[in-house]
């Protein structure tokens, strides 16, 4: 599936959409960028579209382009109720998403702002959310000075719509900390969310300073964090938008919700009373380094022994130098001798 950068949003919509039909039980979504060539970095640099300075500056006055980068990420979606009922660990839930397309545009690089507008709301009202249920937006934000303005603005327009001025929706951009990763950008964005649903913690955007002139934020309550910014639950439901973008015209906007505190703390019962954790490296003091690593992390949440044994094991290279432990639980550390 390509529609240039809103790919992998739009996957996830897809999926979404064949799950609701029934097409299907589970699905995966995902996205990957990588730069095997440099053909394409050649041709943005000449069209002055890539940052010079390589920082993207999503939202400030010294905004001057966007950062390429490269990554991959797949996530796996269930309806919520098979989910609850296999007794899956629900990291967030999906309420809603929708997808449009600019039509005619006035070039490339401009994007549609009627069009940004119209896609949020569609997928608010698909959610069944108001505006201001919305406390945080992961924005397309690829640092350009023409961009960035139209994107607020439509964030104004529409997620401004009815909101008190003691409840501002937090905005970032993840692409001001990995770079924008084209295809998978969508992606990025929302395991950037399920992140941030998870710690209780929205990250800063990055190389923020001062706010381009041509954005107004008269009237619209917003903030940019510059420093991590406290998400605790409790107070109400905390609800994201995730927008993505594509210089093709397709736009995608994804409401994402966070699990019910019943179904949150779901983990699939322990399968086996014993678990084979196997470690490998190149040289024996790499080897060392990792075993005193990994007994480290598992003093600190005994509980991920399972899932710290399967990857070990399934998701990992095996080098020269190995070593291998049987474990029936994480809570008591292994040093390694």
């Amino acid at each position: 599936m390509d529609t240039a950068c809103s790919s992998s949003l739009v996957a996830v919509h897809q999926a979404c959409q064949q799950l609701n039909d029934g097409a299907c039980d589970v699905a995966l979504a995902g996205g990957v960028n990588l730069i095997l060539d440099p053909t394409s970095s050649v041709a943005l640099c000449r069209l002055q579209a890539l940052s010079p300075d390589g920082r993207c500056k999503t939202f400030d006055a010294a905004a001057d382009g966007y950062v390429r980068g490269e990554g991959a990420g797949v996530v796996v979606l269930k309806r919520l109720s098979h989910a609850v009922a296999d007794g899956d660990r629900i990291l967030a839930v999906i309420r809603g998403s929708a997808v449009n397309q600019d039509g005619r545009s006035s070039g490339l690089t401009v994007p549609n702002g009627p069009a940004q507008q119209s896609v949020i709301l569609d997928a608010l009202s698909q959610a069944g959310i108001e505006p201001a249920d919305v406390s945080y937006v992961e924005a397309h934000g690829t640092g350009t000075s023409l961009g960035d303005p139209i994107e607020m603005h439509a964030l104004g327009a529409t997620l401004g719509r009815g909101r008190p001025s003691d409840r501002p929706v937090t905005i970032g951009s993840v692409k001001t900390n990995i770079g924008h990763l084209e295809a998978a950008a969508g992606m990025a964005g929302l395991i950037k969310v399920v992140l941030a649903l998870e710690h209780s913690e929205i990250p800063p955007n990055l190389h923020f300073k001062a706010l381009n002139p041509h954005i107004a934020l008269d009237g619209f309550p917003a903030v940019l964090p510059t420093t991590r910014v406290p998400w605790p639950s409790g107070n109400g439901r905390r609800i994201a938008g995730i927008s993505s973008f594509g210089f093709s015209g397709t736009n995608a906007h994804v409401i994402v919700e966070e699990p019910p505190q019943q179904a949150a703390g779901n983990r699939t019962a322990i399968e086996r009373p014993l678990q084979v954790i196997g470690l490998s490296a190149k040289s024996e003091k790499a080897l060392r380094e990792q075993a005193g690593q990994l007994a480290e992390r598992l003093a600190r949440d005994p509980a991920a022994i399972e899932d710290v044994a399967f990857t070990s094991n399934a998701g990992r290279t095996h080098f020269g130098y190995r070593l291998a432990a049987v474990a029936a639980s994480g809570a008591v550390g292994v040093k390694c001798q």
